[in-house]
């Protein structure tokens, strides 16, 4: 018998991807150059020439070692390679031994959360948020509870939050650089947050962890991010190089639960468990090698950097409203009515393709993602006036 919530996933999928396939469908009928795409978080950077040089260098390997299974956390030099990286980076003692390689951030969050929960368990996110936040949630048999940031700046409401914890609480979901909004949480902002935290762990004798979600850490423009583990003993951080290195199709990324943690090392068995359960072992082992040897790249925003600035003054120019970003690569806009989707059906009578913020927790904006090329920035400036016109 068919799992109704897996075909109700199946036949409703991820608001984005079904917008990102409606793109492609338009392109073939209309050409590439007419649709102005600003749906999916594609980085059009490409990976840096020593990703493409480690890759050459490992297809001359052995097949065992090319293609072979890694351990089920992933290869041990390539583990202590993150160690290493994170210890140099934050100057936290990180050890390879709690350190999880994992196919990209999203089975690392999936794996995560079935890790350090039970059913009927609640986990906070903050929205707006990323809408599998709510997928990997519920898939664990536990309670999805939305917490609106602060609309004034979209920082995290630590009032709110503090309201929303009771003794079901398991986990907060934090992400910063935020996808959609790109926001980054300030030092103050996460200092209260793990001072609420520790308050409330005192208050109901158990742990409460906190789930950083960082795939977007180094795409920032002129602001730090702290780097939660710092701040906050129950942290566990899920990573991922795809928007880093420009490697979202290939699948990599870990998971590092702090060693921080009083009984870390239970945390990370469970971590292997949940990883086993899911069928998330023995991460893509040719990135995992590429990882090894590329993971002190530095990662270039300048394109990223060039885009947000020519989005945000053209649509200054416009009179549309937004948030300027502090990282990421998208732009959270004000919608010209308070119905998001119904804006973003309108905008496809220009082929301008906007994600609704119903698709994140949250209403009456979109979002546009601008790690596309400056033509098809240029070009969605020119619909995006159009749209407003019919507005008017």
């Amino acid at each position: 018998m068919i799992n109704q919530r897996m075909l109700s996933l199946g036949q409703q999928p991820n608001p984005i991807r079904a917008l990102f396939a409606y793109g492609l469908k338009r392109k073939a009928e209309v050409g590439a150059e007419n649709v102005y795409d600003l749906s999916i978080g594609n980085p059009s950077i490409p990976a840096p020439v020593a990703v493409r040089e480690r890759i050459e260098q490992l297809l001359l390997e052995p097949p065992a070692v090319l293609h072979g299974y890694s351990m089920s956390p992933g290869i041990m030099s390539v583990r202590e390679a993150v160690a290493n990286n994170l210890k140099q980076r934050f100057g936290i003692q990180a050890t390879a031994s709690n350190v999880y390689m994992t196919t990209g951030a999203t089975s690392a969050l999936f794996i995560t959360v079935a890790a350090i929960t039970n059913p009927g368990d609640e986990v906070i996110v903050n929205a707006p948020y990323f809408p599998e936040y709510k997928v990997m949630t519920e898939s664990a048999g536990c309670i999805c509870v939305e917490v609106p940031m602060r609309e004034s700046d979209f920082q995290l409401d630590i009032d709110l939050l503090s309201k929303a914890i009771t003794p079901q609480t398991s986990a907060v979901v934090i992400n910063s650089p935020n996808n959609p909004v790109g926001c980054v949480y300030t030092e103050e902002n996460i200092e209260a947050l793990a001072a609420m935290l520790y308050e409330k762990e005192a208050e109901l004798g158990h742990p409460i962890y906190l789930i950083s979600d960082e795939p977007y850490r180094e795409i920032t423009y002129g602001c730090e991010v702290p780097f939660t583990a710092n701040y906050y003993q129950d942290t566990i951080i899920c990573y991922s190089w795809a928007k880093s290195l420009s490697l979202p199709g290939e699948r990599i990324g870990y998971i590092y639960v702090s060693n921080n943690i009083p009984n870390s090392s239970e945390v990370f068995d469970a971590v292997c468990g949940a990883g086993r359960a899911l069928g998330y072992i023995c991460a893509p082992v040719l990135f995992q090698q590429v990882i090894e040897k590329c993971i002190d790249l530095p990662t270039d925003v300048q394109a990223y950097a060039d885009n947000r600035a020519l989005l945000s003054e053209g649509l200054r120019e416009l009179g549309y409203t937004f948030i300027e970003p502090d990282g990421a690569f998208y732009l959270w806009i004000k919608a010209l009515e308070p119905d998001a989707e119904a804006f973003s059906e309108h905008a496809k009578k220009f082929d301008l393709l906007l994600v609704p913020s119903n698709a994140f927790g949250s209403t009456g904006w979109v979002r546009a993602s601008y790690c596309v090329s400056a033509d098809t920035i240029r070009g969605a400036l020119g619909a995006f006036a159009a749209l407003k016109q019919d507005y008017e």
